[in-house]
C-alpha cells in the first residue's frame, strides 16, 4: 500500500501537527506513506516530520490558486503512483477527490473542523461520495459530518486526532504567594476568542487570588488584542509568540484556558489536561465530552465573557485544588487517548483500505 498523504499547509500547529503520529501509524500497518503540502505557509511543522522520518513534498504555490495546485497535485500522484491517497481539511479534499477521481485511486478523508464555510459545505456535501472512507477527528466531527455532509455511518469512523503519551511532562504544583499561571495556545484569531477571555479578566481585576495570563501564539489578530488588553487596563497579560515548545510551555503552568468560538478536536486543550493541567474551555466540539466540570475543569458557553469569568473565578478561588484536578484530566485523557488506543484504531482503518 501506497499512500499519499494530502495536506493543506505545514504551518505549525492545526491539522499539520498530529500528522507524524497517524502517518506513523499507517507505516507500521506496512504503508509506505509520503506528504504532499499545497503550500507552505510558515513550514513550522516540517522539523517534526522530518524527526518522524517523513518524506515531505512542499508546493511554492499559494492558497487560492486552486487550478495551479489541482495540477500539480495531479502531477505528483502520476509520477509517485500511490495506490491510495489521505487528504486533510477542505482544499485538500476537493482537490484529492478530482486527482483520485482522474487517476482511479481510492480517497480516504479526514474531517477536523466542528464549522465550516457555508461555500465549502455545500461544495463538500456535493462530492462526499468521491471518498471512499470518511474520518473525523473526534466524536462531535463525525456526528456534523453525518449530519452536514450527508455521509451515511457505513463510511464513516472516528479516531480521535489526539495520542495522548503517558510520559509528557507534568504543569506546576501551586503554592501559596505565588500567581496562579494561566496559559493558552493557538493562532490570534478571532475563532480563538482570546477578545472574550481578556474581557473575561477584566472582569476579574479585583479577584483576591494574584494570577497573570501568557498567551501563546502568533496571528493576524496580535495588535488588536494588545490594544484591548491595555484599553483594558490589565498588566497580567502577556503575548509569548510563536511557541515552538508547547511541552515546556504547558509545564511551566498551573491552569489552562481555551476560549474559542469553534474547536473540532482541539489538541491543545487535551496536551494541556495530558501535561496535568485543569482546563477552563468553551463548550465546543469534544472539550465538553472530555472536561468533567468541577473535577477535571470548567466549560462555559462560547463568546460569553461574564461565564468565561466565572468558570476561571471558580478555578482561582481554590488554586490549591488545581493539581489534583489537573492529574484527574490526566488521567481522563491517557484513558480515553491512549496509545494503544489511537494504534488500534488506525489499523483498523488501514484494514477497511485494503478492501478498497
Amino acid at each position: 500500500m501506497r499512500i499519499a498523504y494530502i495536506i493543506n499547509s505545514v504551518e505549525g500547529g492545526g491539522a499539520a501537527l498530529p500528522v507524524p503520529s497517524v502517518a506513523n501509524v499507517l507505516r507500521r500497518a506496512g504503508a509506505d506513506v509520503r506528504l504532499f503540502a499545497l503550500t507552505c505557509r510558515d513550514g513550522r511543522a516540517l522539523p517534526a516530520m522530518a524527526d518522524a522520518g517523513l518524506d515531505a513534498i512542499v508546493r511554492g504555490g499559494g492558497e487560492k490558486d486552486h487550478g495551479a495546485a489541482l495540477g500539480w497535485l495531479d502531477r505528483q500522484i502520476a509520477d509517485w503512483r500511490p495506490t491510495h491517497l489521505w487528504t486533510s481539511l477542505t482544499r485538500a479534499t476537493l482537490l484529492g477527490q478530482i486527482a483520485g477521481l482522474r487517476r482511479r485511486v481510492p480517497v480516504v478523508s479526514w474531517q477536523h473542523a466542528a464549522y465550516l464555510k457555508p461555500a465549502n459545505r455545500r461544495l463538500l456535501r456535493t462530492t462526499q461520495r468521491l471518498s471512499r472512507l470518511w474520518i473525523g477527528d473526534s466524536d462531535r466531527v463525525t456526528q456534523l459530518s453525518a449530519e452536514r455532509l450527508g455521509i451515511g455511518h457505513d463510511r464513516l469512523i472516528t479516531w480521535p486526532i489526539f495520542r495522548a503519551d503517558p510520559a509528557a511532562p507534568l504543569g506546576r504544583v501551586w503554592y501559596p504567594g505565588e500567581p496562579v499561571r494561566i496559559g493558552t495556545l493557538g493562532r490570534l484569531h478571532p475563532v480563538k476568542g482570546y477578545d472574550v477571555l481578556i474581557e473575561a479578566l477584566a472582569r476579574l481585576k479585583d479577584h483576591p487570588v494574584p494570577h497573570e495570563l501568557i498567551v501563546g501564539g502568533d496571528g493576524a489578530e496580535r495588535e488588536a488584542l494588545e490594544a484591548a488588553t491595555r484599553a483594558a487596563g490589565l498588566s497580567n497579560i502577556r503575548f509569548a509568540g510563536y511557541v515552538g515548545d508547547p511541552r515546556g510551555f504547558l509545564a511551566d503552568l498551573h491552569l489552562y484556558v481555551q476560549p474559542s468560538r469553534s474547536e473540532g478536536f482541539c489538541v491543545a486543550a487535551h496536551e494541556a489536561m495530558q501535561a496535568g493541567l485543569p482546563v477552563v474551555a468553551s463548550a465546543v466540539g469534544e472539550m465538553p465530552n472530555s472536561i468533567v466540570a468541577g473535577q477535571t475543569g470548567w466549560v462555559a458557553p462560547p463568546g460569553d465573557a461574564g461565564e468565561l469569568a466565572e468558570a476561571l473565578g471558580a478555578a482561582l478561588t481554590y488554586p490549591n485544588r488545581l493539581a489534583p484536578m489537573g492529574m484527574a484530566a490526566r488521567a481522563r485523557v491517557i484513558d480515553r487517548f491512549g496509545p494503544d488506543h489511537f494504534e488500534a484504531i488506525g489499523r483498523s482503518i488501514v484494514k477497511r483500505m485494503e478492501g478498497f
